[in-house]
């Protein structure tokens, strides 16, 4: 998929906001000053438009009044990826930290007045973003805006914040990866598979790394990356754009931009030969972890490699479940998942073997099929039903306004494109099987594979074994509790 600005239907500025933005603007100082940057279609019935503010802070705005509901979420450009050895894992332990006290507000005051409004919050990290979300009644947008404003600004980070959070992660790392048996093999396999590039290490970070984390870390990852011109605050629902711009402006223009570092990307380089490595686990039967080389989010290869993935492990009538679940019983459960990131990742496959069957026998019944798809193909039945499936799966996506926003904030973050989604829609449903075919032989490949095998270490514990793990959490999100 590759996004342009003609793609997603992209208008400059109009006069209906010349009035309004003028009002606003009169007698303010350039940092306070808001402008209108484009007007962006927003499917087939609904506008999009983005403004930004002279800190930087850009805001992004669908007005649906569906409903007297409104969520807001800010989105940082900054995620795991961004992160140095022996500081892993400052991501997501920032994320707890910013549920904590401020200089105005004390512990739990945050969440308390918003649950007091009827609203919710909660917060997710990944590789290449962090975002904040709040679903709330229109009548509680002042006092959302306030308290993002205020955390955003004037976190309090001392030492007894700091260490009350660090040891709430050190027990998450423990419940969810170490003492998890599709945490901890996830996290293998990433590992083996990037040697170089910053998506090998875990969202929640090494356990040294946490436990090591100082206030003057948090100090300097909080004055760079939490600033007004690393930030997206995006907005949907029944909400008036001109009472809205005017409290962007009072609670977020005395924000100061930050000198945002220059992000030292280590590409991973060529993979030629398969990687393989064993784990024994409190597991009672085998299971394998896989991961192809898959491409980024924006390329043009993602759609028909989506689709793919899609006929393969899409629910109990795809080609493999079908065979290895059903035909052969040799497998469980089988899963597959295309990584949505901005730079190439992996094609993450899954499987748990039945009882007495082995990881070599998944290996091989798996090997078979993909030798099958890259000889020729899927079958156009397939591919209609891996297409309906995701347009469903897309639509769903976007049924509410916190739906949708989470959709303009994650594709603006990693694509620099709002609507994207859209256009993402349309490639899907270009696909042909020339397409799949295609993708299939230049991913498929076996010398750029990185297997994970995974042995009973005869405890047989239930560390997972049969539960679902086929979304992006098992990739390493993390929410907020």
């Amino acid at each position: 998929m590759q996004i342009s600005a003609n793609a997603q239907d992209v208008r400059p500025t109009t006069a209906p906001w010349a009035d309004l933005l003028a009002t606003l603007n009169r007698d303010k100082p350039d940092q306070a000053k808001i402008h209108h940057e484009e007007t962006t279609a927003f499917g087939p019935t609904m506008q999009l438009d983005r403004f930004i503010l002279g800190n930087g802070l850009q805001v992004l705005v669908v007005v649906d009044a569906t409903a007297p509901v409104i969520c807001v979420q800010t989105w940082f450009g900054v995620g795991s990826r961004h992160e140095q050895h022996k500081k892993t894992g400052i991501s997501h332990l920032f994320e707890h930290l910013m549920f904590g006290a401020t200089e105005t507000h004390a512990q739990g005051v945050f969440d308390r007045m918003l649950e007091e409004e009827g609203a919710e919050t909660n917060a997710a990290t990944f590789l290449d973003w962090t975002y904040y979300h709040t679903n709330l009644p229109k009548l509680a947008l002042p006092l959302t805006l306030k308290l993002e404003a205020d955390r955003m600004a004037r976190l309090l980070l001392n030492e007894a914040e700091l260490t009350r959070e660090k040891e709430v992660v050190v027990n998450e790392r423990k419940q969810r990866v170490e003492d998890d048996v599709e945490g901890s093999v996830n996290e293998r396999l990433y590992k083996e598979a990037f040697l170089h590039h910053g998506y090998g290490w875990p969202t929640i970070g090494w356990m040294d790394d946490i436990v090591g984390m100082t206030a003057e870390d948090c100090h300097a990852f909080y004055r760079t990356y939490y600033s007004p011109n690393n930030a997206r605050l995006v907005v949907v629902g029944d909400v008036d754009m001109g009472e809205l711009l005017r409290l962007v402006q009072l609670e977020y223009a005395s924000m100061p931009a930050a000198a945002i570092p220059v992000e030292d990307v280590q590409p991973e380089p060529p993979q030629t030969e398969e990687r393989r490595c064993e784990m024994t686990k409190p597991t009672p039967t085998q299971k394998i972890a896989m991961g192809y080389r898959s491409p980024a989010l924006g390329d043009f290869d993602h759609a028909p490699l989506a689709v793919l993935n899609e006929a393969l492990f899409g629910g109990r009538a795809s080609r493999i479940h079908r065979e290895l679940v059903q035909k052969q019983e040799i497998a469980s459960e089988v899963r597959g998942w295309v990584g949505a990131f901005r730079d190439p990742s992996l094609w993450d496959i899954a499987a748990t073997a039945r009882g007495e069957h082995t990881c070599e026998e998944l290996l091989v019944a798996l090997d078979a099929i993909f030798d099958e798809v890259k000889k020729n193909g899927v079958t156009q039945a397939e591919i209609d039903r891996a297409k309906a499936r995701t347009e469903l799966g897309v639509l769903q996506s976007l049924e509410t306004a916190a739906g949708k926003a989470e959709q303009i904030g994650f594709y603006d973050t990693v694509l620099g494109a709002p609507a994207a989604q859209f256009e993402r829609l349309a490639a899907i449903r270009r696909v042909t099987p020339s397409d799949v075919l295609r993708t299939a032989r230049r991913y498929l490949l076996t010398s750029a594979r990185t297997v994970v095998l995974v042995r009973p270490d005869g405890s047989e514990g239930e560390g997972g074994d049969d539960e679902e793990a086929g979304d992006e959490a098992d990739a390493g999100q993390e929410e907020a509790a």
